[in-house]
């Protein structure tokens, strides 16, 4: 299928009329397929500066002028500008970095490793133009290279400025090395990203407990007791409380809570499941409670006025959006969503597990939504209807999140684990998606791991073709940075802490230290 008539295709499905209006709802960043606004690249071919305009408001990126690609621990930051597809425009140099000195604003970067950049940059949103070839791959391959025992730590860097070509080697150091072939499994490498990871989320803790947004506080938390330290025990038990004290506070109230729900959910069900801690259990009966309230199951749950609304939303009979859920309890205006549905479906799995009566008919109407909403390649669309042709795919955080719970669900039957390799190989076959979406590309790229993780092979296959992304998304200062996406949700209030905490869990998965990562299963 060609981009244009992917994107044609995508423009006129149900997944398309969603993510506008609903990204001003205030917690936007977990929407993964939304409506069809112009798509572009991510070069600014249509002069209105996205995203390379866009500044984060806070944190150590508040000084970069805009969203720019970040070139790995060189300290760069780079834009793809259209006229020059085999090179990478610098717009920031972080001082005090191995490029401090040596690369300046407005060089163009043209090659490494005394070699020209080979292939022109094709970044953006469709199944033509999904993954990172040309310059920034290109650049990640000499850099992660570079850092080896043969690199020596130097990185060779072909240069234009001011008309004239030159060749600068910055010193970057061999204190990571190179990722192994395994990674993030059996690599020294993974292993010291991750030591620093995990401290630069604790550090980032509030007084509160919380991490930040419920992205934060899904991934931080589990990935600081997936570690196996116990010196990280008493932050995850903060943020348990804290998950507890929240969901009290949202019942009732208007706004994107099921989001709040599921993240709790998750994060509390690991804890008593590694912990034995049973004070953990009568609060996770309470989110159960208000998650079963809220899953939508009958036409008496629909507000009237979504109807006029959102009418192209509004179910058409009693089995349209069936066994969902969406932003809020019940039917809310867009209605029912895979992507939280995905996670209500994980989440009653993982009840199940801590000795929480799951109603199996609830919990397999939300299974059976899920799979009205995936193609016949395992492909999970945005609602409870295939959006695209049966080989059609985009971005895999449904998917991901479909596959574990379909994984760990506790019935025998083996339709829910023959459903998760399908998703899982679909991911495998497609893994240059992996860090490029509408929503929360950090979330999506969790929950997608977590769902190729099931077998073994399409694991290995996303972890190799996104090793470009790991490469460059890594500061100077340990941290991981929420590269430029198709558009932005969740960029701006900290452009470090999605990704650090995503990274960080993603890191920890060859551990199989949680339930969701195979603790128990047999390899």
């Amino acid at each position: 299928m060609s981009q244009k008539s992917f994107l044609t295709v995508k423009a006129n499905s149900k997944d398309q009329s969603m993510a506008t209006r609903s990204l001003m709802l205030g917690f936007a960043c977990l929407i993964f397929l939304g409506r069809a606004t112009p798509v572009q690249a991510q070069v600014d071919y249509h002069g209105n500066d996205s995203p390379w305009g866009q500044r984060a408001e806070s944190g150590p990126d508040a000084d970069v002028p805009g969203w720019l690609y970040n070139l790995g621990i060189t300290g760069l930051r780079a834009q793809l500008v259209a006229d020059q597809p085999k090179a990478l425009l610098i717009k920031y140099v972080f001082p005090k970095s191995p490029a401090d000195g040596h690369v300046n604003i407005g060089d163009l970067i043209i090659g490494a490793g005394g070699q020209s950049f080979k292939e022109k940059h094709r970044d953006g949103y469709g199944e033509n133009v999904f993954g990172a070839d040309g310059p920034i791959s290109e650049l990640a391959s000499v850099l992660d290279a570079s850092q080896s025992a043969d690199g020596k730590g130097k990185l060779s860097l072909t240069l234009q400025r001011g008309g004239e070509t030159k060749e600068v080697v910055l010193d970057v150091g061999q204190k990571y090395g190179s990722f192994a072939a395994t990674y993030p499994g059996t690599c020294a490498k993974s292993d010291k990203i991750l030591v620093e990871l995990l401290e630069y989320v604790a550090k980032h803790q509030q007084e509160d407990g919380s991490f930040g947004d419920p992205v934060h506080n899904t991934f931080a938390p589990l990935a600081l007791l997936a570690s196996g330290d116990a010196k990280y025990l008493a932050a995850v038990e903060r943020n348990v409380r804290y998950h507890s004290r929240e969901c009290r506070a949202k019942e009732n109230r208007y706004g994107l809570v099921n989001w709040t729900y599921m993240s709790a959910a998750i994060v509390l069900c690991e804890y008593h499941l590694a912990t034995g801690e049973k004070w953990v259990l009568p609060e996770l009966q309470e989110i159960h409670d208000r998650m079963a309230k809220g899953q939508y199951l009958h036409m008496s749950q629909i507000n009237p006025k979504a109807k006029k609304s959102h009418p192209d939303s509004f179910p058409k009979g009693p089995k349209d959006s069936h066994g969902g859920w969406g932003h809020n309890p019940g039917f809310e205006g867009y209605g029912p969503i895979a992507m939280l549905t995905g996670q209500g479906a994980l989440a009653y799995s993982l009840m199940h597990r801590c000795g929480i009566k799951v109603d199996r008919e609830k919990h397999d109407a939300a299974f059976t939504f899920l799979k009205k909403g995936t193609g016949p390649n395992g492909y999970v669309w945005y609602g409870d209807q295939i959006g695209g042709g049966p080989d059609g795919w985009a971005d895999m955080g449904r998917t991901g999140a479909t596959g574990i719970a379909n994984f760990l669900s506790p019935y025998s039957e083996p339709a829910y684990r023959e459903r998760a390799m399908s998703h899982a190989k679909v991911i495998g076959k497609h893994p240059q998606s992996f860090p490029d979406t509408h929503g929360s590309p950090p979330m999506g790229m969790a929950y997608t791991a977590l769902a190729a993780n099931i077998d073994p092979d399409s694991f290995r296959k996303l972890m190799d073709a996104n090793r470009w992304w790991f490469t460059m998304a890594h500061c100077t200062d340990g941290s991981f940075y929420y590269q430029p996406n198709r558009d932005n949700a969740g960029y701006g209030a900290d452009s470090r802490m999605t990704a650090s905490s995503v990274v960080a869990f993603i890191f920890t998965i060859p551990k199989r230290s949680l339930v969701i990562t195979g603790k128990g299963q047999k390899q």
